[in-house]
Order: C-alpha cells, then sequence, then structure tokens
C-alpha cells in the first residue's frame, strides 16, 4: 500500500470516525482504524463493535491495500504537521510509513483481515427523511435515554416508522420525551428499532446541513449515509415498553407560563436542592405556583412564578433537572404543565404543538 495526499484531505475524515474508538479497548485491534486504498480513493473505518463509522478521502493511490494502525496516532500526526503539508503514506513489512516534509514516522500495525466490519446490513426497510428533521428527532428526545441502566433496552433510542409519522421516543424510566415528524412513508410497514445510546449520539454529532438521507432499518442494524460517512449502529434487541401507555391524557389542571422566566426560577431554586435527589416542590394554584427546595444542611429555596392556572390546587415534586430538560427542547416562549393530582406524571409540551411531548414523573419530598 502506498498513497499521499495533502494533510486535510486526510485529516477530516480520520476526524468524522475518531470518536467510536474507545481509549481503553479489551481487543487491540479495536483502537486501530482500518485503511483501504484502491482506485484512488481511501477508506477509513473505525468501530466499537456497536457503532461502525467509514470516510472516504479522494488521494493519490500508488499502490493499492489494506492494514490497521492505531486511530488516535495516526490522527495526532496528521493534526500536528503544518496545515499545507503533503502527506505519504507508505505500508512496509508489518510498520506503516508516514512522512512529510522532514518528519517520518513508523507506526505498527495490526492485519486487515481481524477488523471486524459490517458489509450488507440486509435492509427490510429504507426511509428518506430530511437530514434536518432527523437531527431534530434526536436533539428532542435524547436526553431521556437512560445510561447503563440494567433494563438494556432503555439505554437508547426507539425509532418508529409506519403510519403519517417518524416517531424518536427516549426513556430513562423516571422521565420520557417524544418527538414525531410528519414523513412520507409510502407503503411502509410499521416497524420499531433501538438504536444505542452511543449510535445516536455519534449520529447527532454527524448531522447537519440540507438534503435528505436515507434511514436504512435492517433487523439488527441501521445505517445512513452522511456526506461520504458511512454509519452504521448495532439494533438493541428488546422490546421497548409501551410509551403511549405512559404519557397522560391532559388535564384540567393545566398551567401556562412564560418558557424562560419559569425555567430560571427553577434553576435558582434549585441551587439549595439536595445535590443527589434534586427534589423539587411545586405549590400550584389560582394565584401562581411556588418553587420549594431544600438539603441537608438546612438550607431552604423559595421563588413565586405568575402563571395562568384555574384548576385544583396541588402540591407535587419533582426532580428539577428532567423539568429543565423538557422546558429546554420547548421551542415556543410559553409552555404548559398539566398534572391530574400529586401523585401522577406532569405532562409538558408547547401550546399547540402535538408533535413534542414530554413527561416527568413525581418523586416524593
Amino acid at each position: 500500500m502506498k498513497l499521499s495526499a495533502a494533510r486535510d484531505v486526510l485529516l477530516k475524515p480520520l476526524q468524522a470516525v475518531i470518536g467510536v474508538v474507545e481509549r481503553r479497548q479489551t481487543m487491540p485491534i479495536l483502537s486501530n482504524v482500518l485503511l483501504v486504498a484502491k482506485n484512488g480513493e481511501l477508506a477509513i473505518t473505525a468501530t466499537d463493535l456497536e457503532v461502525e463509522l467509514v470516510a472516504g478521502a479522494d488521494v493519490d493511490v500508488e499502490t493499492g491495500g489494506e492494514i490497521t494502525v492505531s486511530g488516535r496516532k495516526l490522527l495526532d500526526i496528521v493534526k500536528a504537521l503544518p496545515d499545507s503539508a503533503d502527506i505519504s503514506i507508505a505500508l512496509g513489512g508489518e510498520k506503516l510509513d508516514v512522512r512529510s516534509g522532514r518528519s517520518r514516522f513508523s507506526l505498527a500495525t495490526l492485519p486487515a483481515a481481524e477488523f471486524p466490519t459490517v458489509e450488507d446490513i440486509k435492509a427490510e426497510q429504507t426511509v428518506s427523511v430530511d437530514r434536518g428533521v432527523l437531527a431534530r428527532l434526536i436533539e428532542k428526545t435524547h436526553f431521556s435515554m437512560a445510561q447503563q441502566d440494567v433494563r438494556y433496552y432503555l439505554n437508547g433510542m426507539l425509532l418508529e416508522t409506519g403510519g403519517e409519522f417518524l416517531r424518536a421516543v427516549a426513556t430513562d424510566g423516571h422521565r420520557l420525551a417524544l418527538c414525531q415528524a410528519a414523513v412520507d412513508m409510502g407503503e411502509l410497514s410499521q416497524q420499531q428499532v433501538i438504536v444505542p445510546r452511543k449510535g445516536v449520539l455519534e449520529l447527532q454529532r454527524l448531522l447537519g446541513g440540507d438534503g435528505d438521507v436515507d434511514i436504512q432499518l435492517g433487523s439488527n442494524h441501521v445505517r445512513i449515509q452522511l456526506d461520504g460517512i458511512r454509519f452504521t449502529s448495532k439494533l438493541i434487541d428488546g422490546r421497548f415498553p409501551e410509551y403511549e401507555r405512559v404519557i397522560p391524557a391532559e388535564s384540567s389542571n393545566e398551567l401556562s407560563a412564560d418558557k424562560e422566566i419559569l425555567r430560571a426560577a427553577l434553576q435558582r431554586t434549585a441551587i439549595l436542592s439536595n445535590e443527589k435527589y434534586r427534589g423539587i416542590r411545586l405549590i400550584i394554584r389560582d394565584s401562581g405556583v411556588v418553587l420549594q427546595a431544600h438539603n441537608p444542611e438546612q438550607e431552604k429555596a423559595e421563588e413565586e412564578v405568575e402563571v395562568e392556572y384555574s384548576g385544583d390546587d396541588i402540591e407535587i415534586g419533582f426532580n428539577v433537572n428532567y423539568l429543565l430538560d423538557a422546558m429546554g427542547a420547548v421551542d415556543s416562549d410559553t409552555v404548559t404543565l398539566s398534572v391530574v393530582d400529586s401523585n401522577s406524571s406532569c405532562l409538558i409540551r408547547e401550546p399547540g404543538n402535538d408533535d413534542n411531548k414530554f413527561v416527568v414523573m413525581p418523586m416524593r419530598l
């Protein structure tokens, strides 16, 4: 294998794939990237066995070939070279030589045959969607995914196709976020897949710009092509909770408030909440809502916020971080919160918008 390219041509694909290369690996090959040079193109592949990224670059290929080399070291070398540098890469024996000007680096390699790749995902359905729409679905829901929950099916995001909507749902068992967008599905049947947390976060990093993307859904993988980068993720094999049963019906006990005023008051009150449980009490009545917090040091905070409300008097506790996350995903200037009683979940929405819904379960204080 022998090739040459400008520094920036190599830097972009390396930066695109490096996010899935773990620093501490049980398998040494997974800290490497796979380099495949042929037909004037270099394909760079990185994987952690859950998420795979492949990025391409147009280079001058003198001799084709494939090999794996440390992803971090190769990226650090390319980054450290001058902006205008030209780089030549050649495989000699078991070492990869990287040269630029008077700089020369000799890197250890591992055989390409040992590198795990996903070739055909056996796609069952393909959904075409505007990339801005997909980015919005992820942005409005990703914060509700669980982290390292024993209920492994919660450590990711549900993507649901079928009907007239593409829907994203995430829950950690204490809160839930749902966002949907009207998409022309044609004759597609309903399908639910769970994309793991790391795959969702990598996809969120890659999405941007304009144009449509095709989401290929297989029984075990999801694949999306983005600007010369091919994203493939394993799917979580599990049954996602029946989320529609968790979303409370609208209640007559609904308050409407200026989002920024309420959010700022919650942030101030949260300063003196218990650092571990982050509990905050809402006392909701016609005259407004009173926010209260206290902590083990016997410190207290209280805020009163003007809201529009005409329901029953309710006293209820929530994790303030969950309320703030949900309100951060609301685009409008006004936010509505509805609760049936002090033991019921809170439904947070934008007025007049049913495409985004956020549910927060109450906590005992």
